[in-house]
């Protein structure tokens, strides 16, 4: 365990400051930034590596201090300005996590600690926020696991981090290309693949116990081809009004809510 101090930008800096907008560089380095108490917590107490905590020169709260002594990776304070431009705050005020990013093969949805859950998929997303706030509602609902597949937003963007309000953390998160490594898995391990579409069967006629993928499509196009030819049945939500349609992710909430609802 070290400590540094960086009190002008540099490269340390830099590379840190190129996670919050470069997606490639994320990647590349297999690290993301975590910002916020919740989030910061939760990947802690869900075992998430932390490579690095970021704290502001000065003030710091009884929670920063008891993360600080007990972190294992590197400690590093900045500069009240420098740390304002990593934490989203002007007053740079507690911590920023650099957290390690987890491996996408699918060999990982079969160690997830929820092992009973349904398994999400959300098709092609473009939102960050979105794939966040589907992230907040399957963890809230029991599921074991989030994919996200196809040309998609990325689920360790801050926007991402941020609208999960730390549930990305609860759950095993992978990308995937397109439908075929996740389907493959599903069939080998007895799991049904349920779709949503307006034309659907009615959600509450459609069995969601047992092991079950859920699949959420496109905000705007929903499943691609692929993934409806791969799907054992498909559900629609039942509506009143003059919406035509609802979010993408608020979707999948209700669709996960009927799935716990008939677990019991």
């Amino acid at each position: 365990m070290t400590e540094l101090r960086i009190t002008r930008e540099n490269a340390r800096f830099q590379q840190w400051e190129a996670l919050l907008a470069n997606r490639s560089k994320r990647h590349r380095n297999r690290e993301f930034l975590v910002q916020g108490v919740r989030p910061i917590t939760r990947a802690v107490d869900e075992g998430w590596t932390v490579r690095a905590l970021l704290r502001a020169d000065g003030g710091s709260s009884t929670w920063a201090d008891r993360l600080w002594a007990d972190a294992d990776g590197e400690r590093v304070t900045l500069s009240p300005e420098l740390h304002a431009r990593l934490s989203g705050k002007d007053d740079g005020a507690e911590l920023v996590a650099v957290v390690e990013m987890p491996e996408d093969g699918v060999e990982r949805l079969a160690e997830s600690s929820r092992p009973h859950g349904p398994v999400v998929v959300f098709d092609r997303p473009t939102s960050p926020g979105n794939i966040g706030t589907l992230a907040r509602s399957a963890d809230a609902f029991g599921a074991s696991a989030l994919v996200v597949t196809g040309h998609a937003a990325d689920p360790y963007d801050p926007q991402s981090v941020r609208a999960s309000t730390g549930s990305l953390f609860a759950l095993t998160v992978l990308r995937v290309p397109g439908p075929g490594p996740v389907v493959e898995w599903a069939h080998a391990h007895g799991y049904r693949i349920i779709g949503t579409d307006e034309a659907g069967s009615a959600l509450a006629d459609v069995d969601l116990t047992g092991r079950v993928v859920l699949l959420v499509g496109n905000e705007t196009h929903g499943l691609s081809a692929g993934w409806r030819e791969a799907c054992d049945d498909v559900v629609s939500i039942p509506m009143v009004g003059t919406a035509s349609s609802l979010n993408a992710a608020v979707a999948g909430s209700v669709v996960l809510h009927e799935a716990l609802r008939q677990r019991g």
